[in-house]
C-alpha cells in the first residue's frame, strides 16, 4: 500500500463523544498495511546492507564483541554480543550483520501501527502511522546500520505499547512488560531509564497516580532493576565511565550532540512533514476528552524531550517518543482529511511526500554512487561518510608500514586516535600484514595497551602531533590518509606519522594520558 492508497482510505476513528470521563476509544480494526509497510521497508534495507560499507561503531561492535563483558565505557553488552553472534555465523558479512537491524525497523513500523490502532486508528490510518514511521529519518539511518540505537527504537517502542495499553485497559499485567522490555534495554544502553522516568513523572502529573503503588508496577520496577543490574553493577565498579561520555556529548563535543542541534533534529529526525502532525498527536493527548487515559504519555513525552534538551544529550535520544506522538497525529490526521473538503485535504497530505519524506532516502540512505557523494549529504548526515573508505584507509596505513627499514618494521604497532581506526584496521589490517592496533578511545582502552618494548609507532588519526611529541622524541610526517573517493569524513586526507624513542613507558601514560572519552 503506497501513500496515496493509505491517504485514500483515512477514516475516522471510532471516537465517543466528548466528555469529561468515560472509557477510552476501542481499539481500530487489525490492518494488513502496516505488514505490507513493514516488509517493503526491511526489504529496501536488506538490499541497500552492502553499498558503502561498516559505519565506524559497527567495527567497533565487532571489536568489543572479542572482549565480551557486562558493561564497556559507552555502552551495555547486547549490540556487542549481537555482533560478535553474527560474525561467528556469517564471518565478515555486511549483509548479515545489518540484518538484524533492517529487521527490527519492520518492527518498529509494525509497533507505530499497533500505538496507532490502540488509539482508535482504523485501517487507513494505521497505514498512515506505519509509511510515516517507515519513511522517517530515524526509523531509515538505524534500520541500515546495526548500532545501539537501532535496539534502543525498538525497546522504547515496544514500552510504549505496554504503556498505552495499560492506561486503556488498566490491566497493571502491561506493567511487567514495561519492566521486562526496559530492563532488557538497560542491557543496551542505559537511556531506557529515561524513558522509565518520564512515564513515571507522566503518572504523576497525570494520572492515575494509584498505579504508582500497585503491587505490579512495583513488581515490574523490581523486574527492570534485577534485569538492568549486570550493567549497572558493572559501570557502579568502574566509576561510572558513562558519565565522562555523556559529559562530553552535552559539550557538544560529538555528532549529533550539543543542545541547539538536539533542538534541531526534533524537527527534522522523523521528517518536516510529520512535525506537524506529531504536534497535532500531542495536543490531542493533552487536550481531547477521550483521550484522557492517555494523558500521562504526553506529559512523559515532554519530560524526557526536555531533560534530553536540557541536559545537553544527542537529538534522537528521546526520538521514538516522536515516533508515539506521530502515532496519535496519524489518527487526528485521517480524522481531519476525512471531514470537509476531504478531497483537498487528502491531496495535499499526499503532495507534501515528495518534498518532505522523499528527500530521506538520498541523504539516509546508499543510493549514491559512493565516489560522486554529494558534500551536502555527509554535512547532513554524518554517518554516510563513516561508511565509506575504510578499505583504502587500511592500504594507506599498510603503504606508511612497508615504506619502514625493516628493523622498525618487525617491531612496529600502530595507536588510532579513535576506536573507528582502530577497527577499520583489525577488520582489514591482516590482510595487508599490518601489526596490531590500540587505540586509548572509550573501551579500546581497556582491550589492550602496546607491549612494552614497542617504542615503535604508526599514528594515524591524530591531526596535531604536539599531543604525540609529549610521549615520543621523534615524531615524524610518513604519508596521509587516500580513501581514494572525494567524502569529507574524519579520516579522509588525515596524517600518518611514525613516532620513536618512547619517552615513558605505556603504562605510565596509557591510563592518564591515552585514554580518552567522547
Amino acid at each position: 500500500m503506497d501513500v496515496a492508497e493509505s491517504v485514500a482510505d483515512l477514516d475516522h476513528p471510532r471516537q465517543p463523544e466528548p466528555a469529561t470521563g468515560g472509557a477510552p476509544p476501542r481499539p481500530g480494526p487489525r490492518a494488513r498495511g502496516p505488514w505490507l509497510v513493514a516488509g517493503a521497508v526491511s526489504a529496501v534495507l536488506l538490499l541497500l546492507a552492502n553499498r558503502y560499507g561498516y559505519h565506524r561503531d559497527e567495527l567497533y561492535f565487532l571489536l568489543a564483541g572479542r572482549h565480551l563483558d557486562w558493561g564497556y565505557v559507552d555502552q551495555g553488552p547486547l549490540v556487542p554480543a549481537l555482533a560478535r553472534l553474527v560474525d561467528t555465523v556469517a564471518p565478515g558479512s555486511l549483509l548479515a550483520l545489518r540484518t538484524p537491524s533492517a529487521l527490527i525497523a519492520g518492527g518498529c513500523v509494525l509497533l507505530v501501527a499497533a500505538i496507532a490502532r490502540e488509539f482508535g486508528a482504523g485501517r487507513g490510518a494505521q497505514s498512515f502511522a506505519a509509511f510515516l514511521a517507515g519513511s522517517s529519518g530515524l526509523v531509515l539511518a538505524s534500520g541500515h546500520l546495526l548500532s545501539t540505537t537501532t535496539v534502543d527504537m525498538l525497546v522504547w517502542l515496544g514500552a510504549a505499547l505496554c504503556a498505552v495499553r495499560l492506561l486503556r485497559t488498566g490491566d497493571t499485567r502491561w506493567a511487567l512488560g514495561i519492566g521486562l522490555v526496559l530492563g532488557l534495554g538497560m542491557l543496551n544502553k542505559l537511556l531506557p531509564a529515561l524513558l522509565a522516568v518520564g512515564l513515571l513523572a507522566g503518572v504523576a502529573i497525570a494520572g492515575p497516580r494509584p498505579l504508582l503503588r500497585d503491587r505490579r508496577v512495583l513488581a515490574a520496577a523490581g523486574l527492570f532493576l534485577l534485569l538492568a543490574a549486570p550493567n549497572l553493577i558493572w559501570q557502579a565498579a568502574h566509576g561510572f565511565p558513562q558519565l565522562s561520555v555523556a559529559a562530553s556529548i552535552s559539550d557538544g563535543d560529538s555528532s549529533y550532540s550539543g543542545r541547539l542541534d538536539a533542538l534541531t533534529l526534533q524537527f527534522v529526525i522523523i521528517s518536516p512533514y510529520a512535525v506537524p502532525i506529531w504536534i497535532a498527536g500531542l495536543v490531542a493527548l493533552l487536550r481531547r476528552p477521550a483521550w484522557r487515559a492517555y494523558r500521562a504519555m504526553a506529559w512523559a513525552c515532554l519530560v524526557v524531550i526536555g531533560v534530553v534538551l536540557i541536559a545537553g544529550g544527542k537529538g534522537y535520544y528521546d526520538a521514538p517518543m516522536l515516533l508515539v506522538l506521530t502515532a496519535a497525529g496519524a489518527v487526528v490526521t485521517a480524522g481531519w482529511a476525512a471531514r470537509g473538503a476531504s478531497t483537498l485535504r487528502r491531496g495535499l497530505l499526499v503532495l507534501g511526500v515528495l518534498p518532505l519524506v522523499a528527500p530521506n532516502a538520498v541523504l539516509l540512505l546508499p543510493t549514491l554512487p559512493a565516489d560522486q557523494l554529494p558534500a551536502f549529504v555527509v554535512e547532513v548526515n554524518y554517518d554516510a561518510g563513516e561508511t565509506i573508505g575504510w578499505p583504502a584507509f587500511a592500504d594507506s596505513v599498510a603503504a606508511v608500514h612497508r615504506a619502514l627499514p625493516a628493523e622498525q618494521r618487525s617491531r612496529a604497532v600502530i595507536l588510532t586516535g579513535n576506536y573507528g581506526e582502530a577497527g577499520a584496521l583489525a577488520r582489514y589490517g591482516p590482510a595487508r600484514g599490518l601489526p596490531p592496533a590500540y587505540s586509548g578511545h572509550n573501551s579500546m582502552a581497556d582491550f589492550g595497551r602496546p607491549p612494552a618494548d614497542a617504542d615503535v609507532v604508526i599514528a594515524v588519526g591524530w591531526d596535531r602531533p604536539e599531543r604525540l611529541r609529549a610521549w615520543f622524541t621523534e615524531v615524524d610526517l610518513a604519508g596521509q590518509v587516500d580513501q581514494r573517493v572525494d567524502v569529507e569524513n574524519e579520516e579522509n586526507g588525515g596524517p600518518i606519522w611514525v613516532c620513536t624513542g618512547l619517552r615513558r613507558p605505556w603504562a605510565q601514560i596509557w591510563e592518564t594520558e591515552v585514554r580518552h572519552a567522547g
